[in-house]
């Protein structure tokens, strides 16, 4: 049996308990292509895309398996340490604030329109 191999884009929006995730066929792991595609990803509650990450996806004898995944690609959002979201004192945050802390996360990304939400920014990940 021959390999097939494919190229994924998942884009990830702001959801209600978990991010709402679209995954799209993509031709390679293309950024500019991918932002072009994310401006057409409307979830649900009007939610819009923050963020995406690429897969390549192989089929073997027995199915179609993810054998490359890259770093988290944000974008439309804005970098905050942990040090600035606790100098706004700021009650509406305390979840954020206690999440940060007990996770050890210095740094959140937040997104800047839309449904607002704040994520792990981890080392790896790349802010467009």
């Amino acid at each position: 049996m021959a390999m097939i191999t494919k190229h994924f884009v998942t884009f990830y929006s702001p959801g209600i308990f978990v991010a709402e995730e679209t995954t799209l066929p993509i031709d390679g792991w293309d950024t500019s292509m991918a932002l072009r595609m994310a401006a057409g990803i409307k979830e649900r509650h009007d939610a819009k895309p923050y963020g995406f990450r690429f897969t390549t996806r192989t089929r073997g004898e027995h199915d179609l398996d993810i054998t490359a995944r890259s770093s988290m690609h944000y974008f439309g959002v804005k970098v905050e340490t942990l040090a600035e979201v606790e100098a706004r004192q700021d009650p509406r945050e305390a979840i954020l604030l206690s999440n940060m802390r007990f996770n050890g996360y210095t740094r959140v990304a937040t997104t800047t329109s839309g449904w607002r939400c704040s994520l792990p920014l981890n080392a790896e990940d790349v802010v467009l």
